[in-house]
């Protein structure tokens, strides 16, 4: 019998290339999204290429869209193993220039809207003693930088109750990973965020983020290689917590580990500006490395999670 995988954020980027990468691998996938009219083309597709993939009207920062949602999911199919909370909307601005309800938006998707619907699946989970749980963070989400505010802070709650979730878990043979890309073609940024004032006093911490994402998107990581990693880490016979995604990711990981302590906040933008325009050498193949081991009806389990570290993951955001 074929896993049933619940994918939110589906209509562009990350969410729609993982929703079709697990069914063509052989997941009952549904895919939801605030708008479905939005996935036409992936409805296409599916039909197309026979895949079981289905598309599901849900808005994350609604409890009781989410409750539907897991409803319908158990109606139609009978289980949930596996939810990928993806749902996110970007936020470059700087501390001061970030208005409370900027950030309360951007809160209500990217963490309280993960936060509701897992709790809504979690009793499942445990019932049946096995499955999933994967959080599309960001590597901003182990690293903040000016001006990522609300969109960091967003990830970094995120990656706080992944761990104690993960904790959690492992007693009931539920698996949690965190999946951490860099940059990646996205239009997350399109989803949220404000253009800078001409005369904002910090015009050059915007100025100096263009440029490193314009040096970025030189050779950017695609979705389909955040889909991969989230394929491996459903199917892997060895999970981790954290799951790097890109080179810029990887150099940007290794840069900070690098750094004293003393030195870690004054060097931190050199550090990621330099990471990034590294990046060019480096293949994302030598990044991902996905199994093709199918799991079939084996249960999915997550070991007990390491303290926090600098491990992985990608954005044309920071995802």
């Amino acid at each position: 019998m074929a896993l049933v995988a619940l994918v939110t954020g589906t209509s562009t980027g990350i969410g729609e290339a993982t929703a079709l990468h697990l069914a063509r691998n052989g997941y009952r996938v549904f895919a939801s999204m605030r708008n479905t009219g939005a996935g036409e083309q992936m409805a296409k597709t599916a039909v197309s290429e026979n895949l079981a993939l289905t598309l599901l009207q849900q808005d994350v920062c609604d409890p009781e869209s989410n409750r539907k949602a897991v409803s319908d999911v158990l109606a139609e199919a009978g289980n949930i193993d596996v939810l990928v909370n993806n749902a996110g909307i970007g936020g470059g601005l700087a501390f001061e220039e970030t208005t409370t309800q900027a950030l309360r938006e951007i809160m209500e998707t990217n963490f309280f809207g993960a936060v509701d619907l897992t709790q809504q699946v979690l009793p499942h989970l445990r019932a049946q003693k096995s499955g999933c749980i994967l959080n599309v963070s960001s590597v901003s989400g182990v690293m903040a930088f000016s001006p990522q505010m609300p969109y960091a802070a967003s990830k970094w709650a995120l990656e706080a109750v992944s761990e104690v979730l993960a904790m959690e878990m492992k007693a009931f043979n539920v698996r949690v990973a965190l999946i951490e890309p860099g940059v990646i073609l996205t239009p997350i940024f399109e989803k949220g965020g404000t253009d800078p004032s001409p005369d904002s006093p910090y015009l050059k911490f915007y100025q100096r983020m263009l440029r490193v994402f314009e040096a970025a998107l030189k050779q950017p990581s695609m979705p389909i290689a955040v889909a991969e990693t989230i394929l491996n880490a459903i199917e892997t016979d060895d999970p981790k917590l954290r799951y790097l995604v890109g080179p810029d990711a990887i150099a940007l990981m290794n840069g900070r580990r690098s750094m004293s302590a003393a030195t870690r906040s004054t060097c931190r933008s050199v550090v990621f500006v330099a990471a990034v325009l590294s990046i060019s050498s480096v293949k994302s193949t030598e990044i991902t490395n996905p199994t093709d081991k199918r799991l079939a009806t084996k249960k999915l389990s997550m070991p007990a999670p390491a303290p926090r570290s600098m491990t992985t993951s990608s954005p044309a955001s920071f995802r």
